[in-house]
């Protein structure tokens, strides 16, 4: 068995609220048992329920909530505006106006139309996919640890997951994950920037990577960070399927549009591709007239994303320095949020006594150590943020 698969309990979640078991690499509650997984007698891992959700039991209003990833401009005034504008024609299906944003979308990625299927936020997508491919079993290829939303879906309908550990650098493992395809490998994902650790993979990398593991097997890229990103690794793998390359890849208005609570998101892929998934299932269908109005707009107010990106990073900058000031040790990120090991408290305890102050953030157990993961919000959230931090650990 390979050592990613030994390494099966290096995610342990804190969360403080229900929603957050899209990072969980199980589907089922229990402790993480320190020992590797036992295998049956074909060989295969036996995936026992590993992990348990964790919420804090401490009540108190929050002053900060950094436990989400969500953007804490959003939604652009603009896409305000025209969702209001846009309120008495809830009762219409948004199939016309859809069609306009599926071209806007195909405009920016540098593809046609047919290339793009929407669905209510892009972890929907991923869910989708994941049931389409996986309904006969089959082995789904992953980081470990990553954002187990399409993982998760695998498992539940009869997939084997496959974890393989990230680089030292927590950029993905490229060459370890190539190696561990084999003929039951169905798909294989890569969340980059990477969830929960905000890392970045080299585009040069990964383009590459896509490149020739497309020809064996779909490649999953899931870019919802992605435009926080600076330089040539915030370029997209959605240049690949103009060579035909049989890539997905998944994008969310959820984050740099602020947008998470109105749910739309879309994936690009070969025609082919998304004609085999949409005889099964619709995506457009789920997502409400009113917020299509509202991406339209988000979309066309590049000001709002670019000041997005500003802020984030401002917030990052600080909350970065601030936490290498108090004696942490942040692993630096490229996304709207952060990870640092704390080793004072237990996940649920440390959880508790920053709740007591108002803050949530996430709590998980990594490669053996327990780390918060905190989401950027505003600067003053932030300043509260470090401020209850260093009140927590003294």
């Amino acid at each position: 068995m390979s050592q990613s698969l030994n390494r099966r309990s290096m995610l342990k979640q804190g969360l403080l609220t229900l929603g957050g078991t899209a990072l969980l690499p199980t589907l089922g509650w229990g402790e993480t048992p320190s020992a590797p997984l036992p295998l049956n007698p074909e060989g295969k891992v036996v995936y026992t329920p590993l992990f348990k959700e964790h919420t804090a039991t401490v009540a108190a209003k929050l002053v900060a909530k950094l436990n989400a990833n969500e953007n804490p401009y959003g939604p652009s005034p603009k896409s305000i505006k025209a969702l209001n504008d846009a309120a008495d024609a809830g009762n219409r299906y948004g199939w016309g106006h859809l069609s306009q944003l599926v071209d806007m979308i195909a405009e920016k990625e540098g593809v046609s139309k047919e290339h793009i299927m929407m669905g209510p936020g892009s972890s929907d997508l991923l869910e989708k996919f994941a049931l389409v491919y996986f309904m006969d079993g089959g082995t789904v290829l992953s980081a470990d640890p990553s954002y187990m939303s399409l993982m998760n879906v695998a498992r539940s309908v009869g997939a084997e997951w496959k974890g393989v550990t990230l680089n030292k650098d927590w950029s993905h493992d490229l060459d370890a994950m190539e190696k561990a395809i084999t003929p039951d490998t169905k798909m294989v994902y890569i969340c980059n920037p990477n969830n929960p650790t905000g890392t970045i993979t080299s585009y040069e990398k990964l383009k590459d990577f896509c490149s020739r593991v497309s020809e064996k097997v779909p490649v999953f890229v899931d870019e919802a960070y992605l435009e926080f990103v600076e330089g040539e690794d915030g370029k997209s793998m959605v240049s690949l399927l103009n060579e035909g390359k049989n890539v997905i890849v998944a994008r969310t208005f959820s984050k740099i549009h602020g947008m998470a609570g109105l749910r739309v998101g879309y994936v690009a892929a070969l025609p082919e591709t998304l004609e085999a998934v949409q005889k099964i299932t619709r995506g457009g269908m789920g997502i409400s007239n009113t917020s299509i109005y509202a991406a339209i707009a988000s979309m066309k107010d590049t000001g709002f994303q670019d000041a997005s990106r500003l802020k984030n990073k401002e917030a990052r900058d600080y909350t970065f320095g601030r936490l290498k000031e108090m004696g942490f040790d942040p692993v630096p990120s490229h996304t709207s949020f952060m990870i640092f090991p704390q080793t004072e408290y237990e996940g649920r305890e440390f959880l508790n006594k920053m709740m007591a102050h108002g803050i949530g953030v996430r709590s998980f157990e990594i490669y053996d150590k327990t780390w918060c993961r905190v989401s950027m919000g505003t600067m003053k959230e932030m300043q509260l943020f470090t401020d209850a931090l260093g009140k927590v650990i003294g």
